[in-house]
């Protein structure tokens, strides 16, 4: 294992997709050897409060209602997945429709994506799991109160997403039609990348049709949910600008892949 600090340049943006500001900033990163040509990158984010969802006039039902939650500190990996470590840790390689090995790993169900933390954790010694919701919103998030983290909306030149249909004003982009590797794009203000797009990433939570009693801390949710149905976040390549927002939900099988679905790994804090 190893710590290092990396610096980084976040953008924000006005719901014309005009660039407000650029902004530098630095993060610390922490480096895991899992036997890939790439180690496992995870950065540590503080705790904190935010609101969860989405506030009135804004996105869907199953994004509501809106409520605090008290975040733990937590480690999450700075990309998701991607092909080279997922080959490290489960083996033989999975066959993808995009490959690559600095591409992110897909068409990974629930299941699978629990499995890989499983053996992450058995070879690193440090505890490995999937996001929460409320940690995966938070970490996407990273203090924005805005639908993208950079602002009221995005545009392809800072995600990957179908850009034939913007968000708000926002003018129309690329359909690239493809995966990215990992790293693409610019990162969010917690110097996370891929966060908007890309892929939907699954979450630990089972899912609920809306935050009717929802708790307020950051673990996953889990009572009164739909087991057999879990949680993924993000939106992806094949997506529009408005299901790649912080909020967005997407329920799906657990027992189900799909080209347009990966994982991201979050850990146990330490300081």
């Amino acid at each position: 294992m190893q710590t290092r600090r990396f610096g980084f340049t976040f953008v924000s943006l006005n719901k014309s997709g005009v660039i407000l500001s650029r902004e530098a900033d630095e993060a610390e990163e922490i480096l895991f050897d899992i036997g890939a040509a790439q180690p496992l990158t995870m950065i540590a984010l503080p705790g904190g409060e935010f609101m969860m969802g989405s506030p009135v006039g804004e996105g869907y039902e199953d994004e509501k209602p809106r409520h605090i939650v008290k975040v733990r500190p937590f480690l999450i990996g700075r990309f998701p997945v991607t092909q080279a470590q997922w080959t490290a840790v489960m083996g033989a390689g999975k066959k993808l429709r995009f490959s690559g090995s600095q591409k992110s790993v897909h068409d990974v169900t629930w299941l699978e994506a629990q499995e890989f933390c499983r053996k992450l954790t058995a070879i690193t010694s440090h505890l490995f799991r999937l996001p929460s919701e409320a940690e995966w919103e938070y970490a996407c998030r990273a203090g924005s109160d805005s639908a993208f983290s950079c602002g009221a909306t995005i545009t392809t030149e800072f995600a990957n997403y179908n850009g034939l249909f913007p968000y708000l004003d926002a003018p129309e982009g690329e359909y690239r039609h493809v995966l990215l590797d990992v790293g693409s794009f610019p990162p969010n203000p917690f110097g996370l990348h891929e966060m908007h797009g890309n892929l939907w990433e699954w979450c630990a939570d089972p899912w609920h049709e809306n935050y009717e009693d929802a708790p307020g801390d950051s673990q996953s949710w889990e009572a009164r949910g739909s087991n057999s149905y879990r949680v993924a976040r993000g939106g992806s390549w094949h997506e529009t600008a408005d299901l790649c927002r912080s909020a967005v939900r997407l329920k799906l099988m657990a027992a189900d892949g799909d080209e347009m679905v990966g994982v991201r790994v979050v850990g146990e804090y330490f300081s």
